[in-house]
């Protein structure tokens, strides 16, 4: 199939966009992630993931020096966390009310924009990675209230969710939820009825780790033998069967591959020309899903 269009925060995009955190590895070569950043966009990538906490910084940078106002890209970036250079892992929670303006206002900074397109809140509820102990724990109505009064000021268009629960998506609708980003890949299907949910409301799925294996001991889609027999078959590598089958599996499903190589981001690029017939999809379909439940700290 042709990569097709889908609705996002108004707008029509591609449904294969680009995650911007890879950039970071570029960081001593500055010209190279501007060049693939560019390169994303010839072929045409129209939405871009970043944060202020990726790089410290710089992912942020490259992208204000390398988009221009009339590539018309979507750049949606997230809130929740702050850099938190020489710590393990390197960022810190920011979950409080007054962080979370904070961390708006360093992401309009560093883009160099007057008005972030869409913010995630990341939650980090659920999904591999942190959780809020102590003054992070901070309730979901206090942390609505400063991305709406943000969004009422101007200086965020649009709200999403990252690293939530079923329930938490639930209460947060009536403020107007244009996407949701969570740990989810063929081999990691926690949320399928949060999937379901946000196919009937027309919220953007967009998942990270999309292939699986964020950390050791999660699964990973490349290791399954149903991956390697569609590749195969195909002709194509098992990271493009696991990207084909997310666009195959729902029509609200926006993908952000990230890569710092530009062969890697023009076979990303690739999944979407990916046709799936019914018996690969079948067989795909019957991968064990396993939890990708693992805290660190």
């Amino acid at each position: 199939m042709t990569t097709p269009n889908a609705s996002f925060a108004g707008r029509t995009v591609s449904r294969i966009g680009y995650g911007a955190l890879q950039l970071e590895r570029l960081r001593d070569r500055r010209g190279e992630a501007v060049a693939l950043l560019r390169h994303a966009v010839e072929l045409g990538v129209d939405h871009v993931d970043t944060a202020e906490f990726y790089g410290f910084g710089f992912v942020n940078d490259v992208i204000r020096e390398a988009l221009r106002p009339e590539d018309d890209v979507l750049v949606v970036t997230k809130v929740g966390a702050d850099p938190n250079p020489g710590g393990h892992p390197p960022l810190r929670l920011a979950q409080r009310p007054e962080q979370l303006r904070a961390s708006v206002e360093d992401n309009l900074r560093s883009l160099g924009v007057d008005r972030l397109q869409v913010v995630n809140l990341r939650r980090l509820d659920s999904g591999p990675g942190l959780r809020p102990e102590g003054d992070q724990v901070v309730d979901l109505d206090d942390q609505l209230a400063v991305m709406t009064a943000l969004r009422d000021e101007g200086k965020i268009g649009t709200i999403g969710l990252s690293s939530v629960t079923l329930d938490v998506l639930r209460r947060a609708l009536p403020a107007g939820i244009v996407c949701v980003q969570n740990a989810y890949s063929l081999v990691s299907r926690d949320d399928e009825d949060m999937l379901e949910l946000c196919v009937a409301e027309g919220i953007a799925w967009v998942p990270y780790f999309p292939l699986g294996g964020a950390f050791p001991g999660l699964p990973k889609a490349t290791d399954e033998p149903a991956v390697h027999a569609a590749a195969k078959s195909l002709g194509v590598t098992a990271t493009q069967v696991g990207l084909a089958w997310l666009l195959h599996h729902a029509p609200n499903v926006l993908l952000i591959p990230g890569t710092a190589n530009p062969a890697h981001l023009e076979a990303n690029m690739g999944a979407g020309e990916i046709t799936l017939d019914a018996a690969t999809r079948a067989a795909l379909d019957a991968v064990e899903s396993r939890s990708n439940e693992v805290p660190i700290g």
